[in-house]
C-alpha cells in the first residue's frame, strides 16, 4: 500500500512525496510554505488521482519521460521521476492511480 511521507526542507517549505508500496518515489510534489498547504495538495492529489484528463504527460530535453497530475485549477500538483520509456512512463502512472487514493500520510 502507498503512502505520502510529509519532509520540510532545507528551504522551510514542505514537501510531500508518493511512494508506492516497494517504497518507490512515484510523484513529488512543489514546495508549500505551510504544512496545512502540504496536507491540501495531498488531498487534491487523491481527489484528482484517478482522472485520465489530469495526467500531462512529458517528455524532457534528454529524451526521458515523466508525468506532470494537475488539479482543477490546472495547477501541477506533482511530477513524476524520470522515466527511459513511454511505457515505464504509463506504469507510473498506473501507480499514482492505484497507490494515491488509499494512501496514508507520515512525517518525516
Amino acid at each position: 500500500m502507498g503512502k505520502f511521507v510529509i519532509k520540510t526542507g532545507n528551504d522551510g517549505q514542505y514537501r510531500f512525496n508518493l511512494k508506492a508500496g516497494n517504497g518507490q518515489t512515484i510523484l513529488v510534489s512543489e514546495g508549500y510554505t505551510s504544512k496545512a498547504a502540504c496536507e491540501n495538495g495531498i488531498e487534491s492529489v487523491k481527489k484528482n488521482a484517478a482522472d485520465d484528463g489530469k495526467y500531462e504527460k512529458n517528455t524532457a530535453k534528454n529524451g526521458k519521460f515523466y508525468f506532470n497530475l494537475k488539479a482543477g485549477n490546472g495547477q501541477v500538483i506533482g511530477t513524476s521521476e524520470m522515466y527511459e520509456s513511454e511505457d515505464g512512463r504509463d506504469n507510473g502512472i498506473d501507480s499514482v492511480k492505484k497507490n494515491a487514493p488509499t494512501a496514508g500520510t507520515e512525517e518525516q
